[in-house]
């Protein structure tokens, strides 16, 4: 019973830990808090729009797998159009397409007719990239202001330890110790949001420029078959080699 007491009374005279995270944020008030949450509310939206614009990605790229595979080989557009994925975007460009084709037919002047096909589909190619670019530009803004949220955490910690040490006339640890770890955790919260943001930016528009090729070539190849009447199809539409002959059979002995 003794022995416990001791240990009981030994815990409560020892120091109490005054330069933890939370410690931190205390000693820093309002603006602690608020920085903090900033950067989690742009930690969290960096993350979320990683993931959402990935799997978007690699939808539209399996589809584009399955299109070389089959669209191609369909008798007609409105049949190739058929086996696409509904609401996906090489959906959307032969179905715009097909409708530029219907309203081409009111122009007497056939380059006027060309032109107008052409631009129909840069159009909805267009409209494509613009929906794989949304979000992007969040990610390049947090990548290029979390630092300076955190840095502005800094400035006030350091400005705390300053009058701290000004009210105490010397700059003991104690007195200091708080403030600059404050400063300091601000300053790496602020690079932890950074990083990865600009990582995720820099993967997601190097898959958007090979999916926006891909989308340029399938459209140059619909517009050639729109304007040939389906005469000119891509070289992948060709169809499948003739099985090969089966051997003779052997002749048979008298």
């Amino acid at each position: 019973m003794l022995i416990v007491d001791l240990l009981t009374a030994a815990a409560q005279a020892a120091p109490q830990n005054k330069f933890g995270f939370k410690e931190a944020l205390e000693q820093g008030g309002f603006i602690a808090y608020a920085t903090v949450v900033i950067l989690g509310v742009m930690s969290f939206g960096s993350f979320f729009i990683l993931f959402t614009k990935w799997f978007e990605q690699r939808k539209i790229l399996s589809q584009y797998s399955a299109l070389r595979a089959t669209f191609w080989r369909a008798p007609s557009l409105k049949d190739g159009a058929a086996k696409l994925e509904k609401n996906s975007a090489w959906r959307q460009i032969v179905d715009d397409g097909l409708a530029a084709e219907e309203a081409h037919g009111k122009m007497t002047d056939a380059l006027e007719a060309h032109d107008w096909l052409h631009g129909s589909l840069a159009r909805s190619e267009a409209s494509v990239n613009a929906r794989l670019a949304s979000g992007l530009p969040f990610l390049a803004t947090v990548g290029a202001t979390s630092p300076f949220i955190g840095l502005f955490g800094t400035v006030i910690g350091i400005y705390r330890a300053l009058i701290k040490i000004g009210a105490a006339g010397q700059a003991s640890i104690d007195a200091v110790a708080g403030p600059v770890g404050e400063a300091l955790i601000m300053t790496a919260l602020g690079l932890a949001v950074a990083v990865p943001a600009v990582l995720a930016y820099n993967f997601l528009q190097r898959r958007n420029k090979s999916i926006a090729e891909q989308l340029n070539g399938f459209t140059v190849d619909l517009l050639a078959y729109l304007v040939s009447d389906g005469a000119v199809k891509p070289t992948v539409a060709a169809a499948p080699a003739a099985a090969a002959a089966k051997p003779a059979a052997a002749p048979t002995k008298a």
